[in-house]
C-alpha cells in the first residue's frame, strides 16, 4: 500500500514541477547548493520531481511493480519475527536510497553551479537490487520481451552504470542508478548479515 502513496506522491509533486520552473528548481538536486548553501533538504526533494513524462513514467512504472514486491518481502520478514515494523523499514530503505544515491554527485559536483539532477532513479535502483537479492534467479523481462535472469540483469547493469559514469557523456544520473542499486543490494544485510547464506545458497543452487 505505500507504494502506491509513494507513487501518487511521486507523481503529483512531478506533475506540478512541470507547470512551475520555480518549484522545479528548488526541488532539484544541486551540489552546490547544497554543499555550500547547507539546502540539505535536496538530497531527498530531487527524487519526488523527474524531467519529463517518460522519466516520470518509467521511474514509476519500476517502482510500483518492484515496490509491491519490497513491501511483500519486508512483511514476510515482520511475520517470521525477524524485524519490527516493516512500514518504517520500507519508508527508511525509500529514503536513505535516494539520500545515498547523491553521496558522489555532492563532491564530484560541488563546485559546478549548473549540474542538477532529478527523479527516483537511485532509489528505484534500490527497489529492484533488494529484490534481485532475494529473488537472484527469477526472470526479469528487459524491454519487456526478453528473459535475462535477474543476476545476470545485475552485473551488466552495474558493469554499465560504472562504464557509462566514467565516460559522463549524457545526462544521466548513472552515478545514482550505481549507488542505488549498491544500496539496495546491500541493505538486507543491514537488516540481518545471515541473509547472506540465503543469497548464496540460492545462487549455488542454480
Amino acid at each position: 500500500m505505500i507504494t502506491v502513496v509513494l507513487c501518487v506522491v511521486i507523481a503529483i509533486v512531478s506533475i506540478a514541477a512541470f507547470n512551475n520552473s520555480g518549484l522545479f528548481n528548488k526541488l532539484q538536486f544541486n551540489a552546490y547548493q547544497v554543499y555550500h548553501r547547507k539546502e540539505y533538504y535536496r538530497l531527498l526533494s530531487h527524487a519526488f520531481v523527474h524531467g519529463g513524462w517518460l522519466h516520470l513514467f518509467i521511474n514509476v512504472f519500476v517502482f510500483f511493480i518492484f515496490g509491491r514486491n519490497v513491501e511483500s518481502l519486508l512483511n514476510s520478514l515482520a511475520n517470521e519475527g525477524i524485524i519490527q515494523l516493516p512500514l518504517v523499514w520500507y519508508i527508511v530503505f525509500f529514503l536513505l536510497s535516494a539520500l545515498f544515491s547523491t553521496s558522489i554527485s555532492i563532491f564530484k559536483y560541488k563546485d559546478d553551479v549548473y549540474y542538477n539532477a532529478v527523479g527516483a532513479s537511485g532509489a528505484v535502483s534500490a527497489v529492484l537490487f533488494f529484490w534481485i537479492f532475494f529473488n537472484p534467479w527469477e526472470k526479469l523481462y528487459l524491454y519487456g520481451v526478453l528473459p535475462i535472469p535477474a543476476i545476470i540483469f545485475a552485473v551488466a547493469y552495474i558493469i554499465y552504470s560504472q562504464y557509462m559514469s566514467k565516460r559522463n557523456q549524457d545526462n544521466i544520473g548513472h552515478d545514482a542508478h550505481l549507488l542505488g542499486a549498491v544500496f539496495g543490494f546491500v541493505f538486507p544485510l543491514f537488516i540481518n548479515l545471515k541473509f547472506i547464506n540465503i543469497f548464496l545458497s540460492q545462487i549455488l543452487n542454480f
